[in-house]
């Protein structure tokens, strides 16, 4: 075996490892902390950088061309729809009050709320 391809698979076996430590780090923020708004932060901020190395280090491993354009679309849709996602349980948790006002540092969405009614 060349030595380049034994560099490149141990880069991305490590990759793979520090990626499924990143996403068990936010599963765990997920059950340890205590609001809807922290699990939400715990729930796309590590995952998707934790699925963006693990991503990564899968094609490292593969090499084939349509292999890592699978790879890139799944990147790109999981850095699409995880950070929306986010928001609006966020966004809805907040409406149906769920949300500790008084822990807020800033609330614009209670002003925005209100000039609704």
């Amino acid at each position: 075996m060349n030595v380049w391809l034994q560099i490149v698979d141990t880069a991305g076996a490590v990759l793979l490892l520090i990626g499924a430590a990143i996403c068990l780090l936010g599963v765990i923020g997920m059950i340890r902390l205590p609001d809807v708004l922290s699990r939400s932060h715990a729930a796309t901020k590590p995952q998707t950088l934790g699925m963006i190395l693990v991503l990564a280090g899968v094609a490292l491993r593969l090499r084939s061309g349509m292999d890592l354009a699978t790879l890139a679309l799944i990147a790109f849709f999981q850095m699409l729809t995880g950070p929306v996602a986010s928001h609006l349980v966020a966004r809805s948790a907040y409406r149906t009050g769920q949300v500790d006002h008084g822990e807020l540092l800033f609330d614009e969405l209670d002003e925005q709320l209100t000039e609704e009614k």
